[in-house]
């Protein structure tokens, strides 16, 4: 291994925690976001275009995906380490981070959790090589925070299949996934269940959600199910109630925290560079008080962050994490985030708003990771719940 270099915004050497290998991957893994991502993020962005699918293969190379899993893990890797992963993702890109957080947590982690041992070893190491890219199919039109019990999209038990009729709204790479993960009410007994459901299958229709100005990288979709057949082979075995389907969101939420620090970081770097760069007043900006002081504030978000999700990781490592734990995370950071990327912003004044300065970007995708995987005012409930035990969600 080259000699590992945590990075200068981990300004209390959390990184520095990992295991040898742990260290190796992600300095592997820096440098190609560095040679390969970082260049071309700006004008896919500018575009609203995806990656080139052989980014996608690249990212299953270094093993990315299917780290947390027996049947595809590459070596024993803790959750903590996979945290890290995230916000090295996101301090470069935060849709490459989505990307791998959709293929990694919602859709392998769907499988992992909720399908059989046959499923498990059929479909895992193909979304682990990067074959099929997948997407996670819960949110609809008319329902986002109300899900567990406003699902509308039903399925219907018929012989050896499933007919699927509904709709879904917002779902990552929707338009361009080879495999989705529908949820689905059984009309029956009125419990959601999961199916794995190949994009091919006639009555499955995507359409890309256009204008969207967030993560624009990310191809989010509007997906139509109409009388679509899906074999009883392709129900997630396990998966009998919503119940299943918030355990898949426990797993990935800790780690959209995480992508929330590594936001912040990425606009943090860009903001330390531009301060040491800009002169006004015939001297570096990095001289004026005023500037430390945003960079001061930032880095002590940043800092406060990483802590609070290194100690969530560990905890779900332990096996005491739960739904709170992983809700005050993803509240926490994505706020100071927010603060963060703003502060950044207006250290650069005008040129703040100029995708060229590096801080834009992030600035505005800051707006979607503070919204998916829970909303801030979802999360606090969670939280509110589990400090007083009273449920004030309507």
């Amino acid at each position: 291994m080259s000699t590992f270099e945590p990075l200068v915004s981990d300004f209390y050497g959390y990184e520095n925690a990992l295991t040898d290998e742990e260290k190796s991957v992600i300095m592997e893994l820096r440098a190609f976001l560095e040679a390969e991502v970082r260049p071309i993020m700006n004008d896919l962005w500018n575009k609203g275009e995806f990656f080139p699918r052989e980014i996608v293969t690249k990212l299953a190379d270094l093993g990315l995906f299917g780290q947390p899993y027996e049947e595809t893990r590459r070596f024993p890797n803790s959750a903590v380490f996979r945290g890290w992963v995230a916000l090295e993702l996101a301090r470069v890109d935060a849709s490459v981070a989505t990307l791998v957080g959709m293929q990694n947590g919602l859709v392998m982690g769907s499988i992992a959790v909720a399908g059989s041992a046959e499923q498990r070893a059929e479909w895992l190491p193909r979304f682990a090589s990067g074959e099929l890219l997948g997407a996670f199919g819960l949110t609809e039109p008319l329902s986002g925070s109300d899900t567990a019990q406003g699902l509308r999209t039903v399925a219907k038990r018929d012989g050896d299949n499933w007919v699927i009729n509904g709709a879904k709204r917002w779902i990552g790479n929707g338009s361009i996934s080879d495999v989705t993960i529908v949820w689905a009410r059984d009309a029956d007994d009125n419990q959601v269940k999961g199916f794995i459901v190949p994009t091919t299958t006639p009555g499955y229709s995507a359409t890309r959600i256009e204008n969207k100005q967030a993560l624009r990288i990310v191809q989010n979709a509007d997906i139509t199910f109409t009388d679509m057949v899906v074999p009883e082979a392709n129900r997630l075995q396990k998966s009998t109630s919503f119940r299943d389907t918030a355990a898949v969101l426990r797993l990935t939420r800790a780690e959209v925290a995480w992508a929330a620090v590594g936001n912040s970081v990425g606009a943090y770097e860009a903001a330390v560079k531009y301060a040491g760069e800009r002169i006004q007043f015939g001297k570096p900006i990095a001289s004026h008080q005023l500037v430390q002081e945003l960079l001061a504030k930032s880095i002590g978000n940043i800092t406060s962050s990483i802590g609070l999700v290194t100690r969530v990781s560990q905890m779900l490592d332990e096996g005491t994490q739960r739904d709170e734990h992983s809700s005050l995370a993803k509240e926490f950071t994505t706020g100071r985030m927010r603060e963060t990327v703003a502060w950044c912003r207006e250290l650069m004044g005008g040129n703040g708003i100029v995708m060229d300065y590096g801080v834009m970007k992030f600035f505005i995708d800051s707006e979607a990771i503070y919204s998916y995987e829970g909303t801030r005012e979802m999360n606090t409930l969670i939280v509110g719940r589990a400090i007083t035990g009273k449920a004030a969600f309507v």
